[in-house]
């Protein structure tokens, strides 16, 4: 999403399409995607910053680094490990609640948002832990949240924009 909007921005075509494109994007489009794509962004990770809070407050666990922990994938699976259960509701809690109010910003592109935001969070875990991460675990809940993130967020969406969403042609008289 991001990048196709950079590049129509810019005039350079990396994706082959078919026919004549039919949005006509302008700069102005392209601002209101990034302004978008930040605000979800800033949302993300104060949902999760809260939530990691939250958990750790709820869980009375005080050997955590929570400036860290969004980025951490390097903790060993147990349920009876209180470090690893933080990490894990904080990240659901906040893939859930963060589709909710990605609806809110976006309306309706939330499954754009979602992926785009995710691949963003993956990108700086990789900058800030300076190694590519490995762990199962860390993919499944990924994944799993992201999955909660689009299904909750897009439904929300369409329960609360119904008259704005934009249908393709062939579906009108299905």
């Amino acid at each position: 999403m991001l990048l196709d909007y950079c590049c129509r921005c810019c005039g350079v075509t990396l994706i082959k399409r078919h026919g004549p494109a039919t949005l006509k994007t302008t700069p102005s489009d392209t601002w209101v995607v990034l302004q978008n794509l930040l605000m979800c962004m800033v949302c993300f990770y104060s949902l999760y910053y809260i939530a990691v809070s939250l958990c750790i407050g709820l869980l009375r666990v005080h050997e955590i680094n929570s400036l860290l922990a969004p980025f951490d994938y390097t903790t060993q699976p147990s349920w009876q490990n209180p470090k690893y259960l933080v990490g894990v509701i904080s990240t659901e809690v906040t893939y859930f609640l963060g589709g909710l109010v990605f609806a809110w910003i976006v309306e309706e592109w939330v499954w754009d948002y979602a992926i785009t935001v995710t691949l963003l969070h993956v990108a700086m875990t990789v900058a800030v832990m300076s190694d590519f991460p490995s762990a199962e675990h860390w993919w499944i809940a990924l994944g799993s949240g992201l999955v909660m993130m689009i299904f909750g967020g897009q439904l929300l969406a369409y329960r609360l924009f119904k008259s704005n969403f934009v249908y393709p042609e062939e579906l009108q008289n299905f």
